[in-house]
C-alpha cells in the first residue's frame, strides 16, 4: 500500500455553510477548525494547508452553557498601563457577536503559520444573509 500526501497544487478548496443557531459554542468551534484545517477530509496531510472556507450565519444565536452568558470574561489589552480592557460574553454579544465564534475558533486552532493562513478562510456573520452566494457554498451540517 501506498501512502499519498497532498501536495500544495493538488488542494481544491470548497465552501461551506453552517448555521450556529441554538449550537453550542465550543462543540461548534471545533468543527469549524477541524474543516479549515482539512482534518474532515482523507486527504488530510498535517504540513499542507488543505482545508476548506467556512461561512457562519446567524452567530449572535449560538448558545452559550450554564452561567457562561454573564461569567465569560473576554479580555484584551491595549499595550498601554491600565489598557485592559474587560467585556461580559452577553455585553460581546450584543456589540459583536460574531467576535464569540471567531475567538473560539482561534482558540481551536494550533498556533503555526499554517493555521494562521486558515483562520483568514473564517467568514462569520450576524444574520443569516452572507455575501458569499456567488462561490457556491454548500450548507453543511456538522457532527
Amino acid at each position: 500500500m501506498k501512502s499519498t500526501l497532498a501536495k500544495k497544487e493538488d488542494v481544491r478548496r470548497e465552501w461551506v455553510v453552517v448555521d450556529a443557531t441554538a449550537r453550542t459554542l465550543g462543540r461548534l468551534a471545533v468543527k469549524i477548525a477541524n474543516v479549515l484545517r482539512g482534518r474532515n477530509k482523507p486527504t488530510y496531510t498535517p504540513h499542507v494547508d488543505t482545508g476548506d472556507f467556512v461561512v457562519v450565519t446567524n452567530a449572535e444565536k449560538v448558545k452559550l452553557t450554564g452561567n457562561k452568558e454573564e461569567n465569560k470574561i473576554y479580555q484584551r489589552y491595549s499595550g498601554y498601563r491600565g489598557g485592559l480592557k474587560k467585556i461580559k460574553a452577553s455585553e460581546m454579544r450584543k456589540r459583536h457577536p460574531e467576535r464569540i465564534i471567531q475567538l473560539a475558533v482561534k482558540g481551536m486552532m494550533p498556533n503555526n503559520a499554517l493555521s494562521k493562513t486558515a483562520y483568514k478562510r473564517l467568514k462569520v456573520y450576524a444574520g443569516d444573509k452572507h455575501p458569499h452566494e456567488a462561490q457556491g457554498a454548500k450548507p453543511a451540517e456538522l457532527q
